[in-house]
């Protein structure tokens, strides 16, 4: 199993939760994030004032997914919120070690 960790456009969460779906990879978390990359943050304007902005919001994506679904969900990830600007995110990939369904007490991957 591994844990996947996304970090996207916010007006990208929706592609992403269908292209998942899809894919039959259900339940995930999606957290609201500041951040930012290679993009340094970004000046704007306000009352003719200028300022820069260094935090960008971002969404955090997180998923479990058994090893058989993985690079089927990366590829979904990837093509989901791909805009071709920078900005578009990172992801990161761990391995998970077990899962625990609480209400039923299943273990492993068929917790997922």
């Amino acid at each position: 199993m591994k844990l996947i960790t996304a970090l996207v456009r916010p007006s990208k969460v929706d592609a992403i939760k269908s292209a998942l779906v899809a894919l039959e990879i259900v339940g995930m978390t999606v957290s609201d994030a500041r951040g930012f990359g290679r993009q340094k943050g970004q000046v704007e304007r306000y009352r003719g004032n200028e300022f820069t902005v260094d935090f960008l919001p971002k969404s955090k994506i997180v998923v479990a997914v058994p090893d058989e679904k993985l690079e089927a969900a990366l590829n979904a990830i990837s093509e989901a919120a791909h805009t071709g600007e920078i900005g578009d995110g990172k992801i990161f990939v761990t391995p998970l070690l077990d899962a625990i369904r609480i209400r039923t007490g299943e273990r492993g991957p068929i917790a997922l």
